[in-house]
């Protein structure tokens, strides 16, 4: 499957929703108050949130306006200008090496699973990848990025449950210095003992990135759940307060009917939309692109 089927496929069940609402909105009716209102509701049910769907039909009145429109069906293709617009204005630059990228978020997002996909998608770019298993707080996730690591022939390593996970970022940077390598990946705990301990060991790793990695790229990159919606806002401020976010990995996409939430993140803040999940497999972890998003979900 190409990259846009995988796109269109993975996001079937936002375009569902939205194309059903959307062929009785642009009917080709005159344009009126009734149009905006149902209009209104449609993006605020596909998780759109208040403030950026006032912002988007205020700029849809706007140009409705000076272009002297009078139908429905003439707004469509102006609807999906302005969301493209607003998520080009956070689509990610390139990459360059080395790289390391920090990656947070809470338990149950798929964050641990998503490390071995970028260790996959890394890989499959001809880079040297080492994964930090900064995780010490949960077993289980070591585990599966072990799996993971040995799957794409990438260099783990990790420390004993409860360690110092700081102790273990400054052992991976020192093996990826060793091998030359071109990626360092992250993981981090969900949860500790409480939000306060979280955010401090979080900021102690970032010490050591930047103190030990100077040369490195350095991104920190959360992942969120896209079937949470909003709930996942208040993690994004929270990890922003924390880390200062550079970038961000929507996932399950393929299991929510609220795609629209995307729109809403990338009008929150200065954080670049990197990547998207659509599916299970390695190949469903998708670079963000603005037009092929909304062409996903209109077409």
């Amino acid at each position: 499957m190409g990259f846009f089927s995988r796109l269109v496929s993975g996001l079937k069940n936002t375009k569902k929703s939205l194309s059903e609402k959307f062929k009785y909105i642009f009917t080709g009716n005159e344009i009126d108050e009734d149009f905006f209102e149902e209009l209104e509701y449609v993006l605020i049910s596909a998780d759109i949130g208040t403030s950026t769907t006032e912002e988007i039909l205020n700029e849809l009145k706007s140009q409705i306006k000076a272009k002297k429109l009078k139908k429905t069906e003439d707004c469509k293709v102006l609807l999906k200008e302005i969301i493209t617009n607003i998520l080009l204005e956070n689509e990610s630059p390139k990459f360059t090496y080395p790289l390391a990228i920090l990656v947070v978020g809470v338990n149950g997002v798929g964050k641990t699973t998503t490390i071995g996909k970028l260790a996959q998608k890394f890989t499959d770019m001809k880079k040297k990848v080492v994964i930090a298993g900064a995780d010490t707080f949960r077993a289980a996730a070591g585990d599966q990025l072990k799996v993971w690591a040995d799957r794409v022939k990438a260099k783990y390593i990790s420390g004993e449950q409860g360690a110092d996970a700081s102790a273990v970022v400054f052992d991976a940077i020192s093996s990826a210095k060793s091998k030359d390598a071109d990626v360092i990946l992250i993981d981090t705990a969900g949860r500790l003992h409480n939000k306060s301990n979280l955010m401090a060991e979080l900021q102690k790793i970032g010490k050591v990135v930047s103190r030990e990695y100077p040369e490195a790229e350095y991104h920190k990159l959360i992942v969120v759940d896209g079937t949470t919606g909003q709930n996942a806002m208040s993690q994004v401020k929270l990890f922003d307060e924390a880390v200062g976010l550079t970038d961000i990995c929507v996932t399950k996409l393929d299991g929510t009917s609220k795609g629209g939430f995307v729109v809403e993140l990338a009008n929150m803040g200065e954080f670049a939309l990197r990547y998207i999940g659509v599916g299970e497999s390695a190949d469903d972890l998708l670079d963000f692109d603005a037009k092929d998003f909304v062409d996903a979900i209109f077409e």
